[in-house]
């Protein structure tokens, strides 16, 4: 007699009481970078084209930061879960060494490359010394994002996420503020029949990176302040020396993971710089669409962070049941929750488009690329949440296989034939781009079905 299948229900708050703040915290970021993106290209196509020309390389530095912080989010889960106190002081001061080594390295990186970028993402000349500069401006305060990325990533490893979701709207609110002030020159406004002066230092795209600089420092200092006083988390007492009793596990997950971080955004960096080749219009209504589209991804990411944690602490209190319990609930939330994201993206998006731009040429060209990539929505939510539970568990190396095979087999392969040697536009490109999350969420699928993505299951 075959056993009825039945559905964890009980797991569901829990699920969703750790990813609704990582959720608001994405929706905060990403309502900033709205703004950022509205007040910017108020200022023209052009700017909007200067401010988006490195967005890629920003997603290359980020995510490879975000990779590192992912081997101390499995060992700090798994040694929560089993109940290891000193285990998770431990990791959390090395975690403060990786900061300051990562920090420094990519402030060294990035600054003396800045004049170069614009080059290598064959940004149109007109824009590149401006480009540069805004590049410059943002990686000053490395450190201090670096800071923001690995300790929020520890915290949301003991459930605590909350505060990386306080910190990442106080980044906001403080960058909102200084954005209004920066990149407007002194003018007047009528509020209640009054004519009221407005201060402004009309400094353009430089405000917007100056405004971004300012909040990523108080960000990172409020964040480090609440790791040192955290109860589970504060590294007080203990050595920052590299222990490799504590880095080597960490590194066997953080490597394959910050590898395949690395190819993909290197991948969207060329991807990129295939589509700022294609002219103004196309790089400004691919910078657009990708602002409009970060915002419906965030029920997949927010739901991804509850997965990692979730797996991570089951897999350390050698929970079987908890684990596949953990994936029959979260991927059909999952799931639903990214049809209704794909839905709402597909039937807006013009209304979205003409939020950031006034060309009518950006605004179809953007608006196809949109609806287009709203279909593949609910199967790149399936990827990510597998993804999210082997990373959780410390399984990292299947993921890297996928990403590398669908972002460099297909993604760069397909857009390279399309836009340089066939001379297609921009929607070329996008169906490349979705081809990609297809072959993702299938290969994905083929490993889920097998079970050897669960390490207390059948298949070792």
């Amino acid at each position: 007699m075959t056993k009825k299948f039945r559905l964890p229900f009980e797991l569901v708050p829990v699920i969703l009481s750790l990813a609704w703040p990582t959720m608001l915290e994405q929706l905060m970021q990403t309502a900033v970078q709205y703004i950022d993106t509205a007040m910017v290209g108020s200022l023209g196509t052009e700017a909007t084209a200067a401010v988006g020309s490195t967005t890629t390389v920003n997603w290359l530095i980020g995510s490879t930061i975000s990779a590192v912080s992912v081997g101390f989010l499995a060992f700090i889960a798994q040694a929560n879960g089993a109940g290891n106190k000193e285990s998770v002081k431990k990791a959390s001061a090395q975690a403060t060494l990786a900061v300051l080594v990562c920090g420094l390295l990519f402030t060294v990186l990035t600054l003396s490359l800045s004049e170069l970028i614009p080059q290598m993402m064959q940004v149109d000349e007109n824009i590149r010394s401006i480009s540069a500069q805004y590049f410059f401006i943002l990686y000053v305060p490395m450190l201090a994002r670096t800071a923001s990325i690995i300790y929020g990533t520890v915290l949301r490893a003991v459930g605590d996420t909350k505060t990386p979701m306080r910190v990442g709207i106080l980044v906001n609110i403080i960058n909102v503020v200084l954005n209004f002030f920066l990149i407007y020159p002194m003018r007047s406004a009528n509020i209640l029949s009054l004519e009221i002066t407005i201060p402004g230092a009309g400094m353009g795209v430089i405000g917007a990176a100056v405004a971004s600089a300012i909040s990523f420092v108080f960000g990172g200092a409020f964040i480090t302040a609440v790791v040192w006083r955290h109860p589970e988390l504060s590294p007080k007492g203990q050595s920052i020396k590299p222990d490799g009793k504590i880095l080597r596990p960490c590194l066997r997950v953080a490597l394959p993971n910050a590898i395949q971080r690395f190819a993909t955004s290197f991948g969207y960096v060329c991807f990129a710089a295939m589509v700022n080749s294609l002219g103004e219009v196309s790089t400004a209504a691919h910078t657009i669409a990708n602002t409009v589209e970060s915002a419906f991804y965030i029920p997949g990411y927010g739901m991804q962070t509850a997965a990692a944690t979730l797996a991570g602490n089951a897999l350390g209190a050698k929970d079987e049941k908890r684990i596949r319990d953990l994936s029959k609930m979260i991927l059909p939330i999952e799931i639903f929750l990214m049809i209704i994201s794909g839905t709402l993206l597909f039937t807006f998006a013009p209304n979205m488009m003409r939020i950031f731009s006034k060309s009518e040429e950006v605004i179809i060209l953007g608006s196809t690329v949109l609806r287009m990539v709203a279909v593949s929505e609910p199967f790149y939510g399936f990827s990510i949440i597998v993804e999210g539970m082997m990373q959780g568990m410390g399984k990292t190396v299947m993921p890297f296989i996928c990403n590398i095979i669908g972002m460099w087999g297909i993604r760069i392969v397909g857009t390279f034939i399309c836009t340089q040697l066939l001379s297609f536009g921009l929607v070329s490109a996008w169906t490349c781009m979705i081809l990609h999350n297809m072959a993702m969420f299938f290969m994905f699928l083929v490993y889920y079905i097998s079970g050897r993505w669960n390490p207390l299951g059948r298949h070792k």
